[in-house]
């Protein structure tokens, strides 16, 4: 399209909002007048010629057939576009017929949009135009803004005109309507400032985007194919998308059909979507309004391209009913497989925090793909992200696990950094994700990262947050170092050390990402000793400690005699005190059976201060055998549980105590080589985790563990995770050991570690030539005091 015509038409629309809607709405609602002003303008103007054939057809099925309901079939061959119009007016009609009567005017607009076919309606409703129109008429604006778009000065058909002076105006064609639309879109999100760019992105963007999904199999394009975007917002990624394979100048021609589908949660944005699908020839029931991951709109199809640009920071928490049910994953999307250390298969979360739900978007590409059994090209995807995707979640966690399946799967060809404020409504670093299920064979086992965030070119005037862009030579550049995977290091400026800007490429294994998460142990030491203090604790059970502290001060003997009459006063209190206690805690606090349990347990605890004495022990191991004998000779009925709240009142940790004995084990013939199997060392080593020796053969000691001591080291893949803790941990630690059945495997990938260059000192020379050249300056103080 020529771009003098473009910019002419999008400068004359925009007019229109300033000429006639200044004192009618304030500035940034324009766009809800003239975005669903355009798409009716240009629908209508595609119905014009076909008008008298539909009411034809409309007469035929009314008095011919007696039909009643319309053959919508009928309609829409009549009309020749899978919409249609059966009232008697079009937009020029309700112009050149008008009188200053706005109430009439009114009841034929909307007579017109009621004759609309269900899938305009929809675009109607969702654009809110009624209630425009009635607001415009209500304004007497309605005829002005009907008369700025039917003006014979501009031409929104696809047919070539003549203006009033007799000067050819070029037609507009379904691409060139997309443009026009688009800039308009751009121009009302700018505008709007704190929209911009929400439902946008920027053009070399996805041009960027469109290269790296075709250009690497455009000598093997399905000859059908099949394009999906599940955060579709306005259109723009799938008809640029459509527009690069069918350009007839351009390298990639597409042999067939191209269909393209989309998702989209904002009515509004669905709705300009919808029509510009109608606009463009496409079929508008391939695009679906609603939230993407509440309902898997597209359930059981699978699609040959994918590129999307989700919302990233955005909480999902609304729709996360929809996916798990407490920890249960109830989403197929979102239910994956993985192997533990052991090599073991388990189900795996593959959710993300509910705070941001970009990872989400990509699982619900992943499960688009199309299977190599069924489709031998496979599917390719392209998704834009922030810098969280890369690396937050821990091993185990939901985006780790996301990463290590589309990873280990063989699926992750390459991410390209991209520069930051680059997008319209966010500076920070931005990131394209380049997947496929058919990686061609160089590719295998390897991810390429490409950091392009040095290439672009400042803009004259801001868009938003936007200041800069691709130049062509840029995405040329990207493109050729992605496809011909190649790596390229930037040069290095001889005199300042200093990277200089340009692109740089490295290519990794596919485990240079991966990490076991291993935990390291301590043993447990303790101290113990009766006292009254540590013994009055088990007066109250420890998750109500505090309002039952409260209540015994307040009220002393009488908790345990006359409960019922306190206990409004002890709600009060608790909810005076915001201690948010729920019905269960509050019944439990209430209960005089909470009350003699603690009781009864702190009577225990006095009888065995009695027969044990107050003296420290530094030696946890005998204050327990001691504990044991005395209620043993006392035929107590402690429980387990019991015993052991006593034993946590009276004993603390000290570095100093003896090491906390947690059972003797017998490890001889099968059993020895079962467990050195399974732990992969000889018996020398067994130490390193956690069964240490006695003097009897075959006999090892395991200690208890001290919780706030706990370690994780995260350890390459490729690395051996004895030969790691006996480099990294053990001269640190002595008595530390691994605890490898409770190892997890993550993956994180940094841009920052991977494309990090040193930057050496400057040479004494240097420095030296730098501080006499200071010297000049200051008179000779320098060299003075240096004695030079």
């Amino acid at each position: 399209m020529n771009t003098a015509v473009h910019n002419k038409l999008v400068s004359f629309i925009w007019s229109i909002a300033d000429d006639c809607l200044r004192d009618v709405y304030v500035r940034g609602k324009y766009r809800d007048v003239i975005l669903p002003m355009v798409v009716l303008r240009r629908l209508d103007t595609l119905l014009e010629p076909t008008k008298e054939a539909v009411m034809e057809e409309l007469a035929f099925q009314r008095d011919e057939a007696g039909f009643t309901e319309w053959d919508e079939n009928g309609l829409r061959d009549a009309s020749g576009y899978v919409f249609y119009n059966i009232s008697p007016w079009t937009l020029q009609r309700l112009h050149d017929t008008a009188t200053n009567n706005q109430q009439i005017l009114q009841a034929n607009f909307e007579e017109y949009l009621n004759g609309f076919s269900p899938n305009v309606k929809e675009i109607i409703d969702k654009f809110k135009l009624k209630s425009q129109v009635r607001h415009m008429a209500a304004k007497d604006v309605l005829l002005d803004v009907l008369e700025k778009f039917t003006s014979s000065y501009i031409n929104l058909t696809p047919f070539e005109k003549l203006d009033p002076e007799g000067r050819k105006l070029p037609p507009l064609s379904n691409l060139g309507m997309g443009y026009v639309f688009e800039e308009l879109i751009r121009k009302f999100n700018e505008d709007n400032n704190e929209e911009a760019g929400e439902h946008f992105t920027p053009r070399e963007v996805i041009d960027l985007m469109t290269h790296v999904i075709f250009d690497p199999i455009k000598d093997d394009l399905p000859p059908v194919m099949t394009i999906y975007d599940p955060a579709c917002g306005s259109g723009g990624m799938l008809t640029e998308s459509q527009n690069f394979i069918k350009d007839e100048e351009g390298e990639i021609r597409a042999k067939g059909d191209v269909y393209l589908f989309g998702k989209e949660i904002n009515d509004e944005t669905y709705a300009i979507c919808k029509s510009d699908m109608m606009i463009k020839g496409n079929n508008p029931e391939n695009i679906r309004v609603g939230s993407t991951l509440s309902t898997d709109e597209f359930a059981g199809k699978t699609f040959d391209f994918m590129l999307s640009n989700p919302p990233y920071g955005k909480s999902w928490a609304s729709e996360q009913k929809y996916i798990k049910d407490g920890k249960d994953i109830i989403d197929p999307r979102f239910q994956i497989t993985l192997r533990d250390y052991w090599g073991n298969e388990e189900p795996a979360d593959a959710t993300p925090r509910s705070s941001d739900g970009q990872l989400l978007f990509l699982m619900e590409m992943v499960n688009k793909m199309k299977p190599l059994d069924k489709s031998p090209r496979g599917s390719r995807i392209a998704s834009v992200h922030n810098g969280s995707s890369l690396f937050t979640g821990d091993a185990g966690g939901g985006e780790s696990n996301i990463r290590r399946y589309l990873i280990e799967n063989d699926w992750l060809e390459a991410i390209i950094q991209l520069p930051n404020n680059l997008f319209y409504n966010t500076g920070i670093t931005t990131y394209i994700w380049v997947l496929s299920n058919r990686k061609a064979p160089l590719r295998q086992g390897k991810v390429q990262l490409i950091d392009a965030g040095q290439l672009y070119r400042k803009l004259r005037k801001n868009l938003g947050n936007k200041n800069c862009e691709f130049a062509p030579e840029h995405i040329r550049e990207i493109v050729n170092v992605y496809t011909q995977l190649l790596e390229v290091q930037r040069p290095i400026h001889p005199d300042t050390l200093e990277e200089e800007p340009g692109i740089a490429s490295k290519v990794f294994d596919n485990s240079d990402f991966g990490y076991y998460k291993v935990t390291v142990e301590r043993p447990k030491r303790l101290k113990a000793q009766f006292s009254t203090e540590c013994i009055e604790e088990l007066r109250s059970d420890k998750s109500l400690r505090e309002p039952m502290q409260w209540a015994f001060e307040q009220w002393g003997e009488e908790v345990y005699t006359h409960l019922a009459q306190h206990e409004k006063a002890l709600t009060d209190w608790c909810e005076k005190n915001e201690l948010n206690l729920n019905a269960k805690q509050l019944k439990t606090l209430t209960s005089p059976a909470t009350w003699q349990k603690q009781l009864d347990l702190l009577t225990a605890a006095t009888s065995l201060m009695q027969a044990i004495g107050t003296d420290e022990y530094n030696d946890f191991n005998f204050f327990r055998k001691n504990i044991d004998a005395e209620l043993k000779a006392s035929k107590s009925k402690l429980s387990a549980s019991e015993k052991n709240a006593i034993l946590n009142a009276v004993s603390w940790y000290d570095a100093t105590a003896e090491k906390v004995v947690k059972g003797i084990t017998k490890l001889t013939g099968d059993k020895l080589d079962t467990l050195l199997a399974h732990l992969g060392c000889d018996e020398s080593q067994l130490a390193d985790y956690g069964y240490f020796a006695t003097d009897k053969r075959g006999e090892y000691v395991e200690y208890e563990t001290e919780s706030d001591l706990r370690d994780t080291e995260n350890v390459p893949l490729k690395e051996n995770i004895h030969a790691y803790f006996l480099r990294e941990v053990k001269p640190h630690v002595a008595e530390a050991w691994l605890n490898l059945d409770a190892t997890k495997i993550g993956y994180e990938i940094s841009f920052n570690k991977y494309f990090y260059r040193h930057k050496p000192l400057r040479t004494l020379e240097k420095v030296t030539e730098d501080i006499l050249a200071l010297e000049a300056e200051s008179d000779g103080l320098i060299r003075e005091i240096l004695g030079l």
